[in-house]
């Protein structure tokens, strides 16, 4: 080969390998997503966030904590998501492994009998049985000139690192469903509490409007209407027992356990961080495991698109075999070497156009990904938004329905009194502050609740439980 021709050769593949820059773009993270106004009126310019504490910190209560980590350990959803990271990581590694090249070992025995006279050979002395014996390897190898196998790569790499932001997810959103479902649970054993306390008081105060009566004090209608004040608190109690009950399947259901009972301690006991820091927006890109999860999403379809563009050039393979074949066992290996090498390059000149469609599929496919991507931040501004402005409302209402409730103590207190001592009042008046009392103990317990699942899901919000 002369000089000219190696110039040449080396000339072409040069520019082959320059070319082959340009094919596949390198990801960037979008610089058209916007953060600032995530918070809404909310802004901070500290990156302090209780996103970044450890769950078993923002939870105080030991109870909590274990149910916690029990759900960690045994929920099934959570389980399947693990499973989904295994299967990522062995498809990730697959796509290394398409850089080396594939061999085979082929060892056959072939028995064939020819026909005499599709042979033609005019009477001569042919042998049409023949055994024929072979061992050998083959090899094959594609090139990765264009781009195509690390796009590949990437792009399994972009599957896997979803996966396991995905992981990360169903964990954030257990550990919120269970701290969730556990104040609740507390909740409702605060208001049956109340509720039976108020019964009873309510029974107590049966008898005395009968005593009252026939003290000529009330009439028969008082009696009647403070026993249906005793059978409207009796009526709730049922419900409650039921919500109770719900709440620690439901509770089961996360910690992937059948229905019972569920260890824990009471409302009033709770403790939550004293500072509320929520950092800044822009944290949430990589603090949300759902956004993250959206991002890599965005990602795996940049990469197909790179993929989609390395079809429009030629793939370059290498492949080999050789060994030995005899029609013989005892001269095996006696002049019976053979090998072939090839190299291929196959240019795609016409295939119905099906290399455009996939590339327009593509670059479709990876603008919804990026609306997806866009989507899952403003959603998780959104939660955060309402999570905290929750919170705020709750701390807000604390003073008022503290007073509210001592105000209505003493109604009940004083109308009582009254009831009893003057004719200026009856026990219409009674009746109302009792109720109106009841309402606003059990208000208050929902409050309570209502500050607690706001910190709980900011927390989560904000990106909290995984890390």
């Amino acid at each position: 080969m002369t000089n000219s021709s190696n110039k040449y050769i080396l000339l072409v593949i040069t520019a082959a390998l320059i070319s082959a820059c340009s094919v596949t773009n390198k990801y960037e993270r979008p610089t058209t997503l916007k953060t600032d106004q995530l918070y809404r009126d909310e802004s901070s310019t500290d990156s302090t966030s209780i996103a970044d504490m450890p769950w078993n910190t923002v939870f105080k209560d030991e109870k909590l904590n274990a149910l916690i980590q029990k759900g960690l350990d045994q929920n099934l959803n959570l389980k399947n998501a693990i499973e989904n990271i295994v299967q990522a990581r062995a498809t990730l590694r697959q796509s290394k492994l398409a850089y080396y090249p594939t061999l085979q070992l082929d060892a056959s025995a072939t028995h064939s009998k020819q026909s005499e006279a599709s042979l033609n050979f005019g009477g001569a002395n042919i042998n049409t049985l023949t055994t024929t014996y072979k061992l050998g390897v083959s090899t094959s190898w594609e090139i990765d000139v264009w781009g195509k196998l690390s796009s590949s790569k990437r792009a399994a790499l972009a599957t896997y690192l979803a996966s396991d932001a995905a992981k990360q997810a169903v964990q954030t959103q257990l550990i919120a469903d269970i701290a969730n479902n556990y104040f609740l649970l507390l909740a409702y054993d605060k208001q049956l509490e109340i509720t039976e306390q108020t019964l009873k008081s309510r029974i107590e105060n049966v008898e005395t409007i009968k005593e009252l009566k026939e003290g000529a004090i009330v009439t028969g209608a008082a009696v009647v209407q403070s026993e249906a004040n005793q059978h409207a608190a009796e009526v709730l109690i049922p419900d409650l027992k039921q919500n109770i009950r719900e709440t620690e399947n439901a509770l089961n259901i996360l910690l992937g356990q059948a229905p019972g009972p569920i260890d824990r301690g009471v409302l009033g006991t709770q403790i939550i961080p004293e500072k509320i820091a929520i950092g800044m927006p822009a944290q949430l890109l990589n603090n949300r495991p759902d956004v993250r999860q959206a991002e890599f999403n965005f990602r795996v379809a940049f990469e197909s698109t790179n993929l989609a563009k390395t079809y429009f050039y030629p793939s370059l393979t290498l492949t080999a075999s050789g060994g030995f074949s005899n029609l013989e066992l005892k001269d095996f290996f006696s002049n019976s070497i053979f090998y072939s090498i090839i190299g291929g390059l196959t240019q795609p000149i016409f295939n119905q156009g099906k290399n455009k469609l996939r590339l327009t599929t593509a670059q479709s496919q990876q603008l919804q990904a990026y609306n997806s991507f866009q989507q899952s931040l403003l959603v998780a501004g959104q939660e955060v938004s309402n999570a905290l402005y929750s919170y705020q409302m709750a701390v807000e209402k604390e003073d008022s329905r503290a007073k509210q409730i001592a105000a209505l103590e003493k109604a009940v207190d004083f109308t009582q009194e009254l009831l009893e001592y003057s004719s200026a009042t009856n026990y219409t008046d009674v009746l109302t502050s009792e109720q109106n009392l009841l309402a606003a103990q059990l208000s208050g317990v929902a409050d309570n609740l209502q500050k607690l699942q706001a910190v709980i899901n900011l927390y989560r919000a904000l990106g909290g439980g995984w890390k």
